[in-house]
């Protein structure tokens, strides 16, 4: 098999697509080499980025990719799975749900800079609610749903047991500020906990390299740090805007994207308010804010 600058072997016939900085828009997936056929986790977020995956899991796979899994909504995971032709998507149901209802998104008040190329809707046709398995070849990957929202209402965890690697998707970010918008800080907390129980050796995670179980109390500590800065914050009646330009980051201060703690707040004071973990709140004004916190929209490079 060929090797790509992208692409490193996890354990025999599985592999890692870290695409670094890591940042905004720019995402890891994966793919397992099944033989006959290629099993790929998560496309791009930008037309240019997901061919050259494309091109790179099947060389190196050495056979078509048939089978996707997308381990969320968002389009640094989803944008390109119309690329993949001829091959089934496979998602968790609120997956498709919530790209049906949206359709393709790039907050271009946001963010600047992708090189979106051309870009078409394909939401996951097979769907599952909790679990799900799938074969690659005799590679095992266990499709699972935490049960509730974490990063979102829909992640999916791709675990393959036998090899001990987890494919985490966006509910670790390795060296970035975790994202919890459109989650749930309390309930991403507790998905730590499931991810914990399955006793991962090596992590894929949605952003940032590969690593081992060391980076899962890195991304739970933010959280309850967010957690206390919310409850700190409402107390003195600041708003999360407010809240995160006085917060004191210690730890977390030299993790990447720092503008995301606003919009992170946010979603912590809903929760506060009682809302239900994922529910809808006001994103574009959370997305605003974070815009305010950056001092312009944020520079990608996707």
């Amino acid at each position: 098999m060929d090797q790509s600058p992208f692409a490193s072997q996890v354990t025999d016939g599985v592999f890692g697509y870290v695409q670094p900085d890591g940042s905004w828009w720019i995402n890891n997936c994966g793919f397992v080499a099944a033989g006959d056929h290629t099993v790929l986790i998560d496309t791009c977020s930008t037309e240019r980025r997901t061919r050259a995956l494309l091109a790179t899991a099947e060389s190196v796979g050495g056979a078509p990719v048939t089978t996707v899994v997308n381990t969320h909504h968002h389009g640094d995971h989803t944008n390109g799975n119309y690329l993949a032709v001829g091959a089934t998507i496979i998602g968790h149901r609120k997956t498709r749900e919530v790209m049906v209802a949206t359709g393709i998104n790039t907050y271009e008040n946001s963010f600047t800079g992708n090189d979106w190329g051309h870009l078409e809707l394909r939401p996951p046709e097979v769907l599952f609610d909790d679990r799900l398995t799938v074969h690659a070849g005799d590679v095992r990957l266990e499709l699972i749903h935490p049960g509730h929202a974490a990063h979102t209402t829909n992640d999916v965890l791709v675990w393959l047991p036998e090899r001990r690697v987890l494919f985490v998707g966006d509910m670790i970010f390795n060296g970035g500020s975790p994202f919890a918008l459109m989650g749930s800080p309390a309930g991403w907390r507790k998905a730590l906990d499931l991810v914990r129980e399955l006793e991962p050796e090596t992590i894929v995670p949605g952003h940032g390299p590969v690593c081992g179980p060391e980076a899962i109390d890195v991304v739970d500590g933010y959280l309850g740090f967010l957690q206390k800065l919310a409850s700190y914050g409402k107390a003195a009646g600041l708003t999360p805007l407010q809240a995160a330009r006085e917060a004191d980051l210690g730890p977390y201060a030299a993790l990447s994207e720092q503008e995301r703690l606003p919009a992170n707040l946010h979603r912590a004071y809903a929760e506060l308010d009682g809302l239900e973990w994922g529910a809808p709140i006001d994103l574009g004004a959370a997305l605003a804010d974070m815009v305010t916190f950056n001092g312009a929209p944020i520079r990608c490079f996707s």
